[in-house]
């Protein structure tokens, strides 16, 4: 249940659908698997899995999804290989290449014939919804699976008008900043990881990581015109993570003092206990995500159309 990697949108109206209307909505594009003959489907599944019976778990304002994704994998060389030996018969054949349009034919026939012995990769991704804040949090490490699961929920409710957070000041510039001057607001502190890059695209990049952020040595980097792409920061005694330059959250990591607000739930009682984590780990998230854009001069409001 606790999220290892973010993004995180804003809402450009304010979402005002209620948890029944999420649930109908949902229960219209439920997730079945693939039949023999299908490349891949899409689809929603219970928010807390197997211990749960609805597509939508709330709790505290904060509305919790689940996407499914089966996906049939078929290797690039075995169909390669397959296509070259039928294009070798037309040519022994028939003493000719084959044409553009026989060779897509002749790929989409490969495909269809693979496809009833092809293996399945299956993924969840879990986001949760809250209306407050303005804001959709997808635990992903791929901004396309991240996209992809806003797809979906548009194509559920017709519209949903969400937008990347990008505030005045690039997250790079301002992540410099942190490490030239040190002058992060009093709830963060400098991890001990970082990744530079130089200037330009054949630019230098340096991967630091058990280092003092503060050291003379990386302030030669930056004194290189070496710029953060990467950071470790550390939130509040409560959790750390590395901010990436596209707004990334990536190897978030909840300490213990926040796991241990919930050992006293009988861990028999599954549901409980994902329920509680579920709560804490969204409070504590949507107050990260606060105290982050007010280091960037900004919140998710901002972006409401007017």
């Amino acid at each position: 249940m606790w999220f290892k990697n973010l993004y995180f949108f804003a809402f450009t109206r304010p979402f005002e659908w209620s948890e029944q209307d999420l649930i109908k909505h949902l229960n219209e594009h439920l997730f079945t698997p693939c039949a023999s003959t299908e490349m891949s489907h899409f689809g929603w599944v219970n928010a807390l899995g197997k211990h749960g019976d609805s597509v939508v778990h709330s709790v505290n304002g904060n509305h919790l999804l689940c996407a499914r994704k089966e996906e049939k994998i078929l290797p690039a060389p075995v169909i390669k290989e397959m296509l070259e030996e039928k294009m070798a018969l037309l040519e022994n054949e028939h003493g000719r290449s084959a044409t553009k349009k026989e060779k897509e034919q002749f790929k989409e026939d490969i495909i269809f014939e693979l496809l009833p012995r092809a293996f399945s990769r299956v993924t969840d991704t879990h986001g949760y919804i809250n209306a407050e804040h303005n804001i959709i949090v997808i635990n992903s490490s791929s901004r396309a699976k991240a996209e992809d699961f806003l797809a979906l929920l548009r194509k559920v409710l017709g519209t949903l008008p969400v937008t990347s957070v990008s505030p005045e000041k690039a997250p790079d510039e301002l992540m410099t900043d942190w490490l030239t001057e040190n002058n992060l607001g009093e709830s963060f502190e400098l991890g001990t990881e970082a990744e530079l890059h130089g200037l330009g695209d054949d630019g230098a990049i340096v991967r630091v990581k058990n280092q003092d952020l503060t050291s003379d040595e990386m302030k030669s980097h930056l004194d290189a015109e070496k710029f953060a792409v990467k950071l470790e920061l550390v939130w509040d005694d409560a959790l750390s993570c590395i901010l990436c330059d596209d707004f990334a959250i990536k190897r978030l990591k909840f300490f213990d003092v926040l796991h241990e607000q919930n050992e006293d739930i009988d861990k028999d009682d599954v549901v409980a206990r994902l329920d509680a984590d579920f709560a804490l780990m969204a409070g504590e998230i949507n107050r990260f995500i606060g105290d982050l854009l007010h280091e960037f001069n900004c919140k998710t409001t901002d972006y409401l159309e007017s």
